[in-house]
């Protein structure tokens, strides 16, 4: 077997073509016995030539001349045959002879002519095209998607990929990702105008009144069970110069009136206050649609809120948490998430399967996508058989077609000497007929 090593940068197909697999041996001990077989056929008509000659200058009878001739133009034939197949790959008997040894001197040319072949034959964008359509992908797309089997094997699919894909990303370059466009787009974007739409909407259908309702209802409730903390803390502001029982009596007091505010405010829908709350909540959605000081203001904070470490760990957190949540439903068949894509992928291939439509919409968006392709990376292509020929050696890759397709080229030399003696012997027979 014949080997050469190959450099560390050579690739697939260039050890392809200076190695020769177990199977190259075979073809080319075919090839051997079929070279054998044809130069023996040569040698037959030689012998078959001079024992003729001898029997027609013995005096054997005019069929030696017609044996003479059909061995002698075998012979012509069979060596003529010889020629034209040994030049494919070497110069016969080691002469330089013009135009020989085609091959090797030739392999650069002929990888060159094998792109340009490929490329106008089968890189065109109508031959693209027509064969696409002659597919009709749309269809048997849907009609495999609609097989459950399918349908599941593709989740499966999608849902490795996906846990891939997630495993792969670190999570500190998709926190930090999304984190800068979080705040770039909140940076580019002015809140204060969408707030205030909000806010009007929320006030105009009265969806604040149940926020006022939790919160003094909460507020009454913390006022009886802190009756005295409250008291106390009112005593603790009166002067020092006013006497004990006056504070006491002021902290009864503030206590029983701001109790009394807060339960009539939760009892009474229509409390002064709660229609004071309500004009200042429209007021203030007007000046963040229209007030230039107080949007200014609300750009101010959310810059800061931005800017805080607290919003951006929340946003780490999140991502940590939305990304063990999808892995989890990928890594489960009877997740929500699998079933979902399951169902679609069912849902999708029944409809392309049935509607012409879509299927001819498929077929546009896969013809598209693969013209574009041929037509503009057709260089790159055609360069890639072309590099890749010129980067084989020459002498290996002689070898190796001849190891391929060198059995059937002997059989040209068979062919060369069977009719060669058939001609001889056809012009002998005439030329004797014509009294030649």
């Amino acid at each position: 077997m014949e080997r050469t090593s190959t450099g560390t940068g050579s690739g697939t197909d260039h050890r392809a073509m200076t190695t020769f697999s177990a199977a190259d041996e075979e073809k080319r001990r075919g090839v051997r016995r079929m070279k054998l077989t044809a130069s023996g056929l040569l040698l037959f008509v030689a012998v078959v030539y001079v024992l003729a000659k001898w029997a027609s200058h013995a005096g054997a009878g005019s069929w030696a001349g017609y044996v003479a001739a059909a061995a002698e133009a075998g012979m012509v034939g069979a060596m003529a045959d010889w020629f034209a197949v040994t030049a494919l790959f070497r110069h016969p008997l080691g002469l330089p002879i013009p135009h020989t040894a085609i091959i090797p001197k030739k392999k650069d040319q002929l990888g060159i002519s094998l792109g340009e072949f490929v490329g106008e034959n089968f890189l065109s964008e109508d031959v693209v095209r027509e064969r696409l359509r002659a597919v009709g992908i749309g269809s048997r797309l849907g009609l495999w998607l609609a097989d459950p089997a399918h349908a599941d094997r593709v989740t499966a699919e999608l849902a490795a990929a996906l846990r891939g894909a997630l495993t792969v990303l670190r999570d500190s370059d998709v926190q930090a990702v999304v984190g800068e466009a979080i705040t770039r787009r909140a940076d580019v974007k002015e809140i204060g105008p969408g707030l205030g739409k909000m806010l009007e909407r929320i006030v105009g259908d009265g969806g604040h009144r149940r926020i006022v309702d939790l919160v003094v209802t909460r507020a009454h409730d913390w006022l009886v069970l802190h009756d005295e903390q409250v008291m106390v803390a009112v005593q603790g502001g009166a002067p020092g110069w006013t006497p004990r029982f006056v504070d006491k009596k002021v902290g009864e007091r503030v206590y029983r009136e701001l109790l009394r505010f807060v339960t009539e405010m939760r009892d009474m829908p229509s409390h002064p206050a709660r229609g004071a709350l309500d004009r200042f909540l429209h007021d203030f959605a007007s000046d963040l649609q229209s007030d230039t000081d107080t949007r200014a203001r609300i750009e101010r904070l959310k810059g800061e809120v931005l800017g805080r470490g607290e919003v951006q760990d929340l946003i780490a957190s999140a991502w940590t948490a939305v990304r063990s949540m999808i892995v989890s439903a990928a890594e489960d068949e009877r997740s929500e998430l699998r079933l979902r894509v399951r169902a679609s992928l069912l849902s999708l291939g029944s409809r392309m399967a049935a509607e012409p439509k879509l299927q001819a919409k498929i077929d546009g968006w896969v013809e598209g996508a693969a013209v574009y392709v041929v037509t503009t990376y057709r260089t790159e292509i055609t360069s890639l058989i072309t590099d890749t020929v010129a980067g084989w050696d020459a002498e290996h890759t002689t070898k190796k077609i001849e190891a391929n397709i060198g059995r059937d080229l002997q059989f040209i030399r068979i062919n060369g000497t069977v009719v060669g003696s058939l001609a001889g012997l056809l012009i002998y027979t005439v030329s004797r007929a014509l009294g030649a």
